[in-house]
């Protein structure tokens, strides 16, 4: 049983935005993290009691659906082993949890973003675009691109690098999803979610890819350009990022779609890695 409720929190997704949240926490206070300690413990507790709960509610609300995928149908909730009631009330539980941290131990501003990102994720996404809508991926990006917002808001105000942040992470999600989606498209049919590779189909989907890929470009310079990160931050954002891009619009020719979408996903997450990982050790260097 406790397996499946950690299960059910998603704990890579929860990891990896963590690691996101810390990158924008350690730019807001320019490397100087331990000044802030137990602020930075208070932030990543309540963001990642936030995130679970997130992901429960969408265990919850997708159960049927999970039924109709191989990669989901052997979860808790599709299988039987917890109750729908059970989890829903582990979702509250958590929910109020990682809230309550937010608001009262880091500070308003953090905990609205944070609710701000339950709701995209539960509501407009879950609820809504993915049963309905092609943007699902597109709009359900702004949940994901909360958790370095959140870091950053924990000591700074809401002004350009967490703007830039998030253009990161919500530029970052849709092509990265959508590699994934390329590979597992016949089981999203399957199951009823109309993803962009579904409706429009890959080849329009591989184009759709190009201009978030692109963006990133000027959202890593704009970063340097205002000084929060230093010119090795800016090499390594812009080499992956090119090299991200050449790949993608590889993708155009590519003959194999399975074999180029599961490099793309691979680059994606490399890109990531790199990016948060250059970010926290050229903060405001040279």
């Amino acid at each position: 049983m406790l397996k499946d409720l950690v299960a059910l929190t998603k704990p890579r997704i929860i990891r990896l935005n963590l690691f996101a949240a810390f990158g924008g926490f350690w730019v807001a206070a320019q490397g100087a993290v331990t000044n802030h300690i137990w602020l930075l413990i208070w932030t990543m507790l309540g963001s990642a009691l936030t995130m679970a709960s997130a992901c429960v509610f969408n265990n919850y609300l997708d159960r049927d659906f999970d039924t109709k995928m191989a990669r989901t149908r052997n979860r808790a909730l599709p299988q039987g082993r917890l109750t729908p009631q059970g989890v829903l009330i582990y979702a509250v539980i958590l929910g109020i949890a990682g809230l309550a941290i937010l608001f009262g131990l880091v500070n308003a501003r953090v905990g609205w973003l944070g609710l701000l990102g339950m709701f995209v994720y539960v509501v407009i996404y879950t609820m809504w675009l993915k049963r309905s809508s092609t943007w699902s991926t597109s709009i359900g990006g702004v949940s994901g691109a909360m958790p370095p917002v959140i870091g950053y808001c924990a000591i700074n105000d809401i002004d350009a690098g967490a703007w830039i942040l998030f253009a990161l992470l919500f530029l970052w999600q849709p092509p990265h999803f959508w590699s994934l989606a390329i590979r597992r498209r016949d089981e999203y049919r399957d199951a009823g979610f109309p993803l962009l590779p579904v409706v429009k189909g890959v080849a329009r989907t591989k184009w759709q890819m190009l201009p978030y890929i692109l963006l990133l470009i000027p959202a890593s310079i704009l970063f340097y350009t205002y000084g929060y990160v230093g010119r090795y931050f800016l090499i390594l954002s812009l080499g992956i990022a090119v090299v991200w891009l050449i790949h993608a619009v590889s993708g155009l020719r590519a003959k194999d779609d399975e074999k180029w979408a599961k490099a793309d996903f691979m680059i994606s997450i490399n890109y990531l890695m790199i990016v948060f990982l250059a970010m926290i050790l050229n903060t405001n260097g040279v």
